[in-house]
């Protein structure tokens, strides 16, 4: 077992003379071991900003120094970054820049530069299996965002608020693409990302109820992917920047067919919020999209005949169901110790626009658009980064492929979730993670899994901190044990062990 430091800093500056003003750091070291069918269970894995492995034995040292914003919301401009490295045994790489950033805030909107742990939307962060577009489960990415990250009100009324943000970066992970495929199957360089998304918050945040929607958006463009020996490029010029932020434009290798130009996916998400003194209780919902269909729930179908028929002529739609998604429950106790926190959660990707795929042509004016094939695209390397899943980790990361291909073998499921934590005393807190998933596979005849392979995944933690009362930072230890079982993932169970210190540098 190896064991790995992490130095966790957050200070939080007014002025470029207060840069290293209270900046805190943290010393981490983890290890991990496992043993059956030789890969670390799931939940040891997954939900870790793609700070993981699947290697038998695993860790990592780690450190990082940040310095946080103030609580001052009255300064004009105010100053946060980080810097968080680790050096890794047994993992995708050996030294990873996790975190790297520089992030100003002008009143309420903020500017950041660089790669940083972004949290989920309107998911309890530790209990839930994850986002299904924006999750936790992959390594940051670096880029340039600008965003809205608490509610603002709107022509100051209270009842109505406001957040998102805009960003534009790039992968970090052409050479593990190489690498991981042994440049036998599909891989990409120079990759584009772009993500979006916008919040509204509906109701008096100082009374019980509120209700929370909006939507993500994410799109992979530009690069070169490299297959079979031949490259294919995707080129970037302001009008298909344009495109790629839009549900526009047309990928290189569509042929006549038009599709919107890069691998373009999203959310729709909803949460409504009852909050009171003593306990809270919130319902959410996210459903994943991966084109107009899944958005939309419909799609263009009033094609012409003959030598129209490529051209659109008739206002004729064709219907999806309103399926697929993640439905949540979290209730809060802000009272409690023993139990303080539940969610739980039922996934279903199974639909996806439904089983049939076929497009208008020569002889056949109309067309179903089925099969949106999650995760998956046929220029890219799929929805992942670094082989981990960028959203919902039950979606089957390409890291568990045996056969060197960055593909989504399984991602029509459904699954049914539980997660409990509580504190019982000061010191000690616990957390318990259940999850229980039958994998379908895809819906190509070849990657079908018939009959469904099922798992059920487990993860208790234990926390344990050192601190005295009243004094800055001290000692954190925390155990984990986890295990699959099933056809999915194999039978495993391993035990991760990991022990840091964070103080605060005057």
């Amino acid at each position: 077992m190896f064991s790995v430091l992490w130095l966790g800093v957050s200070p939080g500056a007014q002025a470029a003379n207060e840069l290293t003003d209270s900046v805190k750091y943290r010393i981490q070291m983890l290890g991990s071991t496992s043993w059956g069918d030789g890969t670390t269970p799931l939940w040891l894995n997954a939900n870790q900003y793609g700070l993981s492995s699947l290697e038998q034995t695993n860790g990592y040292l780690r450190a990082s120094l940040q310095k946080d914003f103030s609580n001052d919301f009255s300064k004009r401009w105010d100053m946060s970054w980080a810097l968080d490295v680790a050096v890794a045994h047994h993992f995708t790489s050996s030294f990873i820049v996790q975190q790297a950033f520089l992030k100003l805030r002008h009143k309420k909107v903020s500017f950041t530069l660089g790669s940083k742990e972004e949290p989920m939307e309107l998911k309890p962060q530790e209990l839930s299996t994850g986002s299904q577009t924006l999750g936790i489960n992959a390594r940051p990415v670096p880029q340039v965002r600008i965003a809205l990250d608490d509610y603002v009100r709107v022509f100051g009324a209270k009842w109505l608020g406001v957040k998102g943000h805009f960003s534009v970066g790039m992968l970090t992970d052409a050479g593990f693409q190489k690498t991981f495929t042994q440049k036998e199957n599909r891989y990409t360089e120079n990759v584009l990302y772009h993500s979006k998304a916008g919040f509204l918050r509906l109701g008096n945040p100082e009374h019980p109820l509120t209700l929370e929607m909006g939507l993500e958006m994410a799109t992979l463009f530009g690069g070169t992917r490299n297959q079979y020996g031949e490259e294919l490029k995707n080129p970037v010029t302001f009008g298909k920047f344009i495109e790629a932020i839009t549900y526009g434009g047309k990928d290189s290798n569509n042929g006549v067919y038009t599709s919107g130009y890069g691998d373009k996916l999203g959310s729709l998400m909803a949460r409504i919020n009852l909050d009171f003194n003593d306990w809270y209780i919130g319902a959410y919902v996210d459903h994943f999209f991966e084109d107009h269909s899944g958005l939309f729930f419909r799609d263009f179908d009033g094609w012409g005949e003959g030598d129209e028929w490529n051209t659109k002529k008739y206002n004729k739609w064709h219907h999806y169901k309103v399926r697929d998604g993640v439905l949540g429950v979290n209730l809060k106790l802000k009272k409690g110790t023993w139990l303080q926190q539940v969610a739980v959660e039922y996934i279903d990707s199974k639909y996806q626009s439904g089983e049939i795929y076929y497009d208008h042509a020569p002889g056949r004016s109309s067309e179903v658009k089925g099969r949106d094939d999650y995760y998956n695209h046929s220029f890219y390397a799929g929805w992942q980064h670094w082989g981990q899943a960028i959203g919902n980790p039950l979606f089957t990361s390409p890291i568990y492929n045996k056969n060197n291909n960055l593909h989504f073998y399984n991602n029509r499921f459904v699954a049914w979730h539980l997660g409990i934590m509580g504190q019982p005393t000061e010191r000690f807190s616990y957390r318990i993670l259940a999850t229980r998933e039958s994998g379908y596979g895809t819906y190509a005849s070849w990657e079908t899994y018939d009959p469904p392979r099922r798992t059920i995944s487990l993860m208790l933690e234990g926390t344990y901190s050192f601190k005295q009362k009243g004094k800055t930072g001290g000692w954190l230890a925390k155990v984990r044990y986890g295990s699959d079982a099933g056809a999915l993932l194999g039978h495993n169970k391993g035990i991760q062990f990991s022990l840091s210190y964070d103080g605060l540098i005057k």
